[in-house]
């Protein structure tokens, strides 16, 4: 024991300095790069220490109204000369990269670049945009122009501050861009690159090289690293120099670790003089602060856990998770404590886990090699696989395997479901795996609502792919799992057989916040059934009143979305369009949730007309009451440059006057990020809206039936409209 803890010392003093050093963005040793901006003269002083400097060319400002103190005032053409040819080789990204600023940009009708190179060979490297048609940009390219990835993604809110973030990590093969700390699109990119490993042709910020795509407006803060940042990194990034919370956890917020004991270490807030630790298997206890979660205040960035001495003195627990939450301490602060969020991390189980193919996979290849992660201490493991998952389940022999891989002597057969479980032996004890499935090409598949799904509407209506040889289906619907894996035709959970070309069914109304089991059996010309693999959903705690995920561009049995909301076409007073005019209808890159949103166009222009609204009329929900539901809610977002118009909704009755409330917002149509509109149910109520057989529901802009106003254009767009 004494030996251990001899060795133990110097790895908590050795990861006490590491984390602390990477507290601060500025320290780390990969960055390339910083401007504050809060000094502008001929000269833009590189903050890393590495002497990148930006000469100013044309018309670059100091402007006092920076996110953090001051910022960079470009105007048209004018940019910073980074002097690419002579940047060290050993400075330029190559593996890895983040680009990160502030940008307030005009809408001039033009890209915006933040930063360009251009290598020796001419190969255009490094281009993070906002563009003239109100997406972001970021791409990189090899040696030689090949792209490394491309995207375009988000939308710009002109003339307000948001933070861009582009990253890259070649051994990862990920690319990601955030705006303003949300991610908008990431990547996987197989076969990645190195980029280009020169600025040659030169470096600028605010303009490309060949003058082009010039910046203007506002720019405060720009990082380039040559490594990806962590999420946790990135609030920092937006701060700047100063970020109170403490970040960086290790191990990695949701990590699983393979040991009985970890040093937990964390990177501090900028203003931080000692640190309250909150650590425990329970998740409440550190989120309230109650139990023995506390661990005490501390001046260190780490704690040992798992060790005698320390908390958990016996030994983590294989299979369990760990919470804890680092709130940073400084007395003469008076914002002082800053609490920090919870993360958490789990040590291996003893069980096998990480199945591949996962767990539910669809049209395997019967060829399949079965692959998995080695549960804590595993030795040997005993693979157990069939076609019938009671004989899995109860199986005593399989094949034993002294890697974490097993090969069928025989490719599997097609159109078939499989089961297996791996059990693991440690040298003392057996540990009885879990039991995973797949199916084979042909089988019954694409199961909607998708396997696992929550949040699922309670009208649903489920749907499947028909296996190759079917001639029909058998269908198995209940909420007891093991009823509807076991079920034959006599069952209760029998729904009935569905004719080849009829792959859907309706079971009707489902329960409020129920987990619901779902088989489907492929039946051939001849009568026989194969049993199809079990699925699961569960339904929503709420009510969807609409999605906006069930409208189609293409699809004769479904509709577009200006066909279920009713605009203004053809209607003078009223200058709202929902949807686009062309494919596809409903708007797929800004949403709230799920694949689509609705695209709202408002055209309250003097001379025409002075409100604009859609209405939707309900087939359901129309029962506002049903399960306590008590409040409407509505998310919506606007674009920067839209005309300030007031957003309201209006509910009503069959055959009665609508009931109208404005949005407490005046600005609620510029409003550039995603915002949850709530609605008390009472409110209705209250001014005479019947709860229990409500018929419609109207999104609109300006002020109806005040003619003489006149207002403006633009597009709002309207979200996971529900009752809670």
């Amino acid at each position: 024991m004494c030996r251990k803890l001899a060795y133990l010392v110097p790895v908590l003093v050795m990861s006490f300095f590491v984390t602390s050093a990477s507290a601060d963005l500025l320290a780390d040793p990969e960055l390339t790069l910083y401007y504050s901006f809060d000094e502008v003269t001929d000269v833009v002083l590189d903050q890393s220490g590495n002497g990148i400097d930006g000469v100013v060319t044309g018309d670059v400002t100091a402007n006092p109204e920076g996110v953090r103190g001051g910022a960079a005032q470009f105007a048209t053409g004018s940019y910073l000369d980074l002097n690419g040819p002579d940047v060290p080789s050993e400075l330029i990204p190559t593996t890895g990269i983040t680009l990160a600023a502030w940008a307030k940009c005009e809408n001039n009708g033009g890209h915006h670049a933040i930063f360009n190179a251009r290598a020796e060979d001419a190969t255009w490297l490094v281009h993070p945009e906002l563009r003239s048609n109100g997406e972001f940009r970021w791409l990189l390219r090899s040696a030689g122009g090949s792209t490394i990835f491309d995207i375009r993604a988000g939308q710009v809110t002109w003339d307000e501050w948001l933070h861009f973030c582009g990253m890259y990590d070649q051994a990862a093969g990920r690319a990601a861009l955030y705006i303003t700390g949300e991610l908008v699109q990431e990547q996987t990119i197989s076969g990645a690159a190195e980029i280009a490993g020169d600025w040659g042709s030169g470096a600028r910020v605010g303009y490309n090289i060949d003058n082009a795509r010039p910046f203007t407006g506002l720019m405060d803060m720009l990082w380039i690293f040559r490594r990806s940042l962590s999420e946790g990194e990135i609030p920092k990034a937006m701060q700047g120099e100063a970020y109170p919370f403490a970040l960086s956890p290790d191990p990695a917020d949701g990590a699983i670790i393979e040991a009985t004991w970890a040093t937990v270490s964390w990177a501090p807030g900028d203003f931080a003089v000692s640190h309250d630790v909150y650590f425990s298997d329970n998740f409440d206890d550190v989120n309230e602060s109650t139990g023995d979660a506390f661990r005490g205040n501390q001046t260190p960035t780490y704690i040992v856990v798992g060790f005698p001495g320390f908390p958990y003195p016996d030994g983590l627990v294989p299979g369990t998770t760990y919470y804890w939450r680092i709130d940073e301490v400084n007395p003469d602060d008076p914002n002082s404590p800053w609490r920090g969020p919870i993360w958490s991390f789990s040590v291996a189980p003893r069980t096998a886990y990480n199945p591949d193919p996962a767990d539910g996979a669809e049209f395997v290849d019967p060829d399949v090699a079965l692959t998995w992660t080695a549960g804590f201490g595993a030795k040997l493991h005993t693979v157990f696989l069939g076609d019938d998952f009671d004989e899995v389940s109860n199986a005593t022999v399989g094949a034993p395997q002294g890697a974490a891989l097993y090969k069928p002597a025989n490719p599997l057969e097609p159109e078939k479901a499989y089961y297996w479980r791996v059990d693991e032996f440690d040298g003392t004890e057996t540990y009885k795996g879990a039991i995973w499935s797949f199916t084979t090409p042909g089988a019954v598949g694409n199961p909607s609502p998708a396997n696992g799904a929550v949040d699922v509407k309670m009208v649903a209506t489920l749907s499947w792919t028909a296996s190759d040889s079917a001639a029909s289906h058998d269908v198995y619907f209940g909420m007891d799992e093991s009823a509807v894996r076991n079920a034959d035709k006599a069952s209760s959970e029998y729904q009935g057989n569905k004719a080849l070309g009829e792959e859907a069914h309706d079971p009707g109304k489902l329960a409020w916040h129920t987990t619901y089991y779902w088989r489907v059996d492929e039946v051939d010309s001849q009568g026989n059934a194969s049993k199809g693999p079990l699925w699961k959903f569960t339904t929503a705690d709420f009510i969807c009143v609409d999605d906006f995920e069930d409208y189609t561009d293409n699809d004769p049995e479904g509709e577009a979305i200006w066909q279920s909301w009713i605009d203004g076409f053809g209607v003078d007073e009223n200058g709202a369009q929902a949807g686009y005019i062309m494919p596809p209808y409903a708007e797929q890159k800004i949403v709230h949730g799920g694949l689509q949103s609705m695209p709202l166009m408002y055209d309250n222009a003097p001379g025409m007309a002075t409100y604009s609204e859609a209405t939707l009329i309900l087939s359901y929900p129309r029962d506002w009451t049903e399960n306590d539901v008590s409040a409407l809610v509505i998310w919506f977002r606007g674009i920067g440059n839209n005309a300030p118009e007031p957003l309201y909704t209006s509910v009503a009755n069959s055959g009665s006057a609508p009931v109208t409330v404005v949005q407490s917002d005046a600005n609620a149509a510029i409003a550039g990020s995603w915002t949850r509109w709530v609605i008390q149910l009472q409110a209705l109520s209250d001014q005479g809206i019947d709860l229990t057989n409500v018929d419609t529901i109207a999104i609109g802009l300006g002020t109806k039936g005040a003619m003489t106003t006149p207002g403006g254009t633009g597009t709002v767009y309207i979200d996971d409209i529900a009752l809670y």
